[in-house]
């Protein structure tokens, strides 16, 4: 159990059986009544976020997330399958569990899996990647860093915007947070 008082950005409550991150908080001691908590909650499954107030010193259960690294193996079907770097266990999850990063996804990653219980609740990649591109339109001649952008697919299957001067074949890094260009890989 856990206080409104000692909540904090980061904090995880359980509410109604689902799991909320305090995302934002303000202790409030009015001058008349008793003091009170707002807080900006969103939820770990859903990404939906409410605002919701409580009283001060009111208890609510903790949720108690656990992080474990894990090495993206193979792909089985609709089925991708992880080993446990620790205890080294196979686990599968679907691409609906893993969401929408499943497009940077590539055999022999390692990511965080964040569980509750035995639910999954997120799969958290590596900030870059680094990726090959499969397709793009070729560069034409004075095409320069800062000329523009043109879609880009990776070895994924993710499509990237990215610099008019890279070509089929290259090597680049994408920040996995904001889809974007990074910059070429040196080898």
């Amino acid at each position: 159990m856990i206080s409104s008082n000692d909540f904090r950005t980061g904090v995880t409550i359980v509410i109604d059986g689902s799991v909320w991150r305090v995302v934002e908080f303000l202790h409030v001691k009015p001058g008349k009544g008793s003091a009170f908590v707002r807080t900006k909650l969103k939820n770990a499954q859903s990404g939906s976020v409410i605002e919701k107030t409580f009283r001060a010193g009111e208890t609510l259960p903790q949720a108690v997330l656990e992080k474990s690294v894990m090495q993206h193996t193979y792909k089985e079907g609709n089925d991708y399958v992880f080993m446990d770097m620790g205890t080294y266990e196979e686990g599968r999850l679907t691409a609906a569990q893993i969401g929408d990063r499943v497009k940077y996804l590539k055999e022999g990653m390692e990511v965080n899996l964040v569980r509750w219980g035995e639910q999954v609740m997120d799969v958290e990649l590596p900030n870059s990647v680094v990726l090959e591109i499969t397709q793009t339109d070729p560069g034409l001649k004075g095409d320069t860093a800062t000329g523009g952008t043109k879609p880009a697919i990776v070895e994924t299957g993710a499509q990237v915007m990215v610099p008019l001067f890279i070509t089929t074949g290259e090597r680049i890094k994408i920040d996995t947070r904001t889809d974007t260009y990074l910059g070429r890989e040196k080898d």
